[in-house]
């Protein structure tokens, strides 16, 4: 039996998260109220700086579990993310033990955070895999779409990847909404037409969070 990802581990590292986002960032959360207080949820954020993935788990108003990449899981930090409640995944293969826990998180009405983009790149979820959809059809999750915008084009950043210490980042938060088409179908043929309401969505939404905040 595969053993499921710690909800207070997640609520722990969102107390963790919380305290350095705000402590080295300025973050500013936007929508946060639209996000269901229970149930499953996906939060769908886009990627753009190493940083997202923490932001999101610190201002979010739940708990979160992210599917992460195996490579993060690196010395002490493996011990560390799998504590707070993180999945890890390998993206070179179907890795159907991250995908049974990330359904159990779903399935115990937890909030599963998803990078649909698969890597970090524009940000703009411009390329969008499947995976997405199929946690949300199958887990019968709500979709949030999350827009992190950093000033990542600025000078001033230390570290590659990383916003410049103090700068302002944006979390915007969006409408939730279904991913199927009410069918409950999971086909191959259903999980593409998901995918393409899915990216319909998300763009719509980062355009609308940086008109919004004039990112």
């Amino acid at each position: 039996m595969t053993e499921l990802p710690s909800p207070r581990g997640a609520e722990v590292g969102r107390r963790i998260g919380v305290g350095l986002m705000y402590g080295l960032w300025r973050p500013r959360v936007l929508g946060a109220w639209k996000v269901p207080a229970t149930g499953p949820v996906i939060f769908a954020v886009n990627h753009s700086h190493n940083i997202d993935g923490p932001m999101v788990m610190g201002v979010a108003p739940r708990a979160t579990h992210f599917l992460i990449k195996k490579e993060a899981f690196i010395g002490p930090l493996d011990p560390f993310l799998t504590g707070i409640g993180q999945l890890k995944v390998d993206r070179d293969t179907t890795d159907r033990t991250a995908i049974t826990r990330a359904l159990g998180v779903l399935e115990n009405g937890g909030a599963l955070g998803i990078f649909p983009e698969g890597t970090r790149g524009e940000g703009d979820f411009a390329s969008l895999r499947a995976g997405l959809a199929y946690f949300a059809v199958r887990g019968g999750a709500a979709i949030v779409p999350v827009a992190v915008l950093g000033s990542s084009d600025r000078p001033g950043r230390l570290i590659k990847g990383l916003p410049p210490l103090r700068s302002r980042v944006d979390v915007v938060f969006g409408d939730p909404f279904e991913a199927g088409d009410g069918s409950g179908r999971r086909t191959r043929k259903a999980l593409d037409e998901a995918t393409v309401r899915i990216q319909k969505q998300l763009t719509e939404h980062l355009e609308n969070a940086r008109r919004l905040t004039g990112r």
